[in-house]
Order: C-alpha cells, then sequence, then structure tokens
C-alpha cells in the first residue's frame, strides 16, 4: 500500500513540473501599443501632432514610390561594405603577435611567482 503511494506522489510530482515547464517555455505574445504613421508613411507616436489615425496605411503607389527612393543603394553596395569590415577584422587578428603559452617565458612574471620552477 505504501508503495503505490509513493508511486503515485512521483508521477504527480512529475506531471506537474513538466505542465510548469510547458507552461513557462511556450512563448505568449506580448501585448503591443498601435502603430502610427504620418502622411509620409513614417512611422510616428499615435496621438503625436501629424499622425494618421490607427490602421491608416500609406496607399500603394505611394508606398512603391516612398520604396524606390529609400533602395537607392545595391545589394552589392551593403555586400561590399560587409566584405571590407570582416577583412579589416581578419586582419586585425592576423598582426596579433604569437603566442602559444607553452614555455615559461612566454608569461609575465607576477608578483607571486616562484622562481625555482
Amino acid at each position: 500500500m505504501m508503495k503505490s503511494w509513493r508511486v503515485c506522489a512521483r508521477n504527480l510530482v512529475s506531471r506537474f513540473v513538466l505542465a510548469v515547464s510547458v507552461i513557462l517555455l511556450v512563448p505568449s505574445p506580448a501585448p503591443a501599443a498601435p502603430s502610427c504613421v504620418d502622411r509620409n508613411g513614417d512611422p510616428i507616436r499615435c496621438g503625436a501632432h501629424g499622425a494618421m489615425p490607427v490602421g491608416w496605411h500609406l496607399p500603394a503607389a505611394q508606398l512603391a514610390e516612398k520604396d524606390a527612393r529609400h533602395s537607392d543603394e545595391s545589394g552589392w553596395t551593403n555586400l561590399a561594405k560587409a566584405s571590407c569590415i570582416i577583412g579589416v577584422l581578419l586582419l586585425g587578428i592576423a598582426l596579433l603577435p604569437e603566442f602559444d603559452g607553452a614555455d615559461d617565458a612566454s608569461w609575465d612574471k607576477q608578483g607571486d611567482d616562484d622562481e625555482s620552477r
């Protein structure tokens, strides 16, 4: 009789732990404030001067025109910038001094180091 009670308690505890972990690990959507835009389609705080009503969108023709103005940089320009940044990073790593730490001469002396090593 005592053995079955312990098994039942273990099952109950394991199910409780499983339920709590599922509740904590499942993401829930965070409530967010509505987004507003101005007449040009730029984001703006709702209620500010020049803000359009919640849910208003820029007409499709004006949105396409705005996207065409903002996409003046090609993908190749961005790729060249990223390649230069990565190249400078790798060059900096390549210019680091050699250090493998295998011999004691590679390490600086500290105040409490023994000379007998």
